[in-house]
């Protein structure tokens, strides 16, 4: 299961979660899904997350096992 840092790093920001889907280029419903761990990423939008809050992939995406 991936977990996640989404719902924090958009409070840090101020930052909505429609905001965050604009940015991204997914519907709001996809983030409240990632931040409720309903669904794991791609790849390359873990990598848009991530690069929109300017940290790597790791300070917002970890594995547990």
């Amino acid at each position: 299961m991936i977990q996640n840092r989404i719902k924090e790093y958009r409070a840090r920001h101020n930052m909505t979660q429609g905001e965050l889907a604009d940015l991204v280029g997914v519907r709001r419903e996809t983030i409240g899904n990632l931040e409720k761990g309903r669904y794991n990423p791609s790849l390359v939008l873990a990598w848009r997350i991530a690069a929109v809050f300017q940290v790597t992939i790791e300070e917002i995406f970890t594995v547990e096992a």
